[in-house]
């Protein structure tokens, strides 16, 4: 059945722990080490995974306007760490930005866009920070191109994704099994 492959997939990100929750920092940044980023940390991963899944249930320009607010807050993130700017509890933000976009995918939110936008844009301002954080030496163009088209990538996954399944009975019990697998590993990343 279709709708077990997603609650598999879900299960097993869950299952690799938090102790792949980042990949640490980057000893030469590039397009490529910047791509790999939001890939290679569970935390980024599921949280921008969510965010597609999340803007696939919202309704007219939000569809659209939840992921591109993301990548921008993310890149205003990323900017304030250039300057030196620092953001208190950095990884508890990310994680709670698992946490919540779970739980507004298992229990099937929309939301006004005056509430999705600055939701969305708070979080990735920590997920933002710790990309650029986590950059090391070399080019700080190519790195954010590359972390930023990744996220969007990811985006546009979950997106598809949540529009492959259906909103039938089923399609809509794998939704919520998948938005409480994604908060699931976000309580647990939040413990870690």
């Amino acid at each position: 059945m279709k709708y077990s492959r997603l609650s598999i997939t879900a299960l097993l990100a869950l299952a690799t722990g938090s102790a792949f929750a980042h990949v640490g920092e980057h000893g030469q940044a590039s397009f490529f080490s910047g791509f790999g980023h939001p890939l290679g940390g569970l935390d980024h991963l599921l949280a921008m995974l969510a965010v597609g899944l999340f803007a696939a249930r919202q309704v007219g320009v939000s569809r659209l306007a939840v992921p591109l607010a993301f990548v921008v807050a993310m890149l205003a993130g990323a900017g304030l760490s250039a300057l030196g700017v620092e953001l208190p509890v950095v990884e508890a933000g990310i994680a709670a930005s698992v946490l919540v976009f779970g739980l507004l995918i298992a229990f099937l939110v929309r939301l006004p866009a005056v509430v999705a936008l600055p939701l969305v844009g708070v979080f990735a301002l920590f997920h933002g920070h710790a990309h650029h954080t986590e950059m090391g030496d070399g080019s700080v163009f190519a790195y954010v191109v590359g972390f930023a088209i990744a996220t969007a990538l990811l985006h546009a996954a979950g997106f598809v994704i949540a529009r492959w399944v259906p909103d039938s009975r089923a399609g809509l019990i794998a939704k919520r099994v998948t938005g409480a697998g994604i908060a699931g590993a976000g309580a647990v990343l939040l413990g870690a």
